[in-house]
């Protein structure tokens, strides 16, 4: 139960997925309404939950365990998640494990595309850092300042009434649009946005660029941005895998730009599979799967009125306890 998409799945231990419903929040105009995206999940997450469990062939009574959504993201819509799991774990009478969702982006991207230990790339809505395992403990080599890529992206589509998610309208226009310059800020290992998007939309609102021109100067910049700070992040750490995923890795130019990349260097370059790119419930089941397995004495007797969501948790605050 994400900021925009509340997923329901039913997976096994050996990460069989059984089944995948999910619904997104989506806009004709503007951006995310916090208060209109829990709405929307509180109306369609008992018929998710359902569907899923039909789905799988299963019955209530072999789900060994139930994990959720805790981190981290809009509270109000974290919430209607971790309640809809309370309540099923104690109706299951089955342990509950809280997972961060970045975190389970990273775990599903390495289940799908069997990758052993990359660099990743998690390019979000909200996220967009540069990641790789050191010690138990994910570490972010470089992340976006102040806005992530996927809200980036969406901050300009607002602007130009594309609606959200505009991610996937701006990649349609950038087909027919040609370039023009506009800031490109990488500073160390970190990204910077927020500027671009405003230069962006200042020449939008001044007629001196088409939609076209601009969506795809913006991928252009963006996306080699990305592109240089995780070949420095490849080079720092000598590891020899890159890894895309997170809603954004559905972008077929910037997947096309860091395959480029990795080839020039002889690095393997994965990116999840599409279905698998954005929020969605399996991520949520299998890091269940693995956090479980990795401390069940825990999980069993974790009383259910101690968990609670963490909006704000970062991935590098999180122990890694199962690889």
């Amino acid at each position: 139960s994400t900021a925009h998409t509340f997923g329901a799945s039913i997976v096994t231990d050996k990460g069989e997925i059984l089944s995948d419903v999910r619904a997104t929040y989506t806009t004709d105009k503007g951006g995310i309404i916090p208060s209109e995206a829990a709405e929307h999940h509180k109306k369609v997450k008992d018929s998710i939950i359902k569907k899923a469990i039909e789905e799988s062939k299963i019955s209530e009574k072999d789900i060994s365990i139930i994990s959720f959504s805790q981190s981290p993201g809009l509270p109000l819509s974290l919430a209607v998640g971790k309640n809809a799991a309370i309540e099923l774990a104690k109706k299951l009478k089955i342990p509950l494990i809280s997972v961060s969702h970045l975190v389970s982006h990273l775990e599903i991207g390495r289940l799908l595309t069997k990758a052993k230990n990359p660099v990743y790339i998690l390019a979000t809505g909200a996220n967009t850092q540069i990641i790789a395992l050191e010690g138990n403990k994910y570490r972010i080599f470089g992340e976006a300042l102040t806005i992530g890529i996927g809200n980036a992206l969406d901050k300009f589509g607002r602007e130009i009434d594309l609606g959200f998610p505009s991610g996937p309208k701006i990649e349609e226009l950038a087909k027919s649009g040609k370039y023009i310059e506009l800031p490109y800020v990488v500073k160390g290992m970190d990204v910077e946005f927020s500027g671009i998007i405003t230069k962006a939309i200042h020449l939008y609102k001044q007629k001196k660029a088409s939609k076209e021109d601009l969506c795809f100067s913006l991928q252009e910049t963006l996306f080699s941005m990305l592109t240089e700070v995780s070949e420095r992040a490849l080079a720092h750490t000598e590891k020899n895998e890159l890894l895309l995923i997170g809603g954004v890795a559905a972008n077929k130019r910037l997947i096309e730009m860091l395959e480029i990349m990795c080839k020039e260097r002889n690095a393997k370059f994965y990116v999840v599979p599409i279905k698998y790119s954005g929020d969605n419930g399996v991520q949520i089941a299998w890091t269940g799967i693995l956090q479980y397995k990795s401390n069940p004495e825990y999980y069993k007797n974790l009383k259910l009125d101690e968990i609670d969501i963490k909006p704000r948790q970062r991935i590098d605050e999180i122990e890694v306890t199962w690889i």
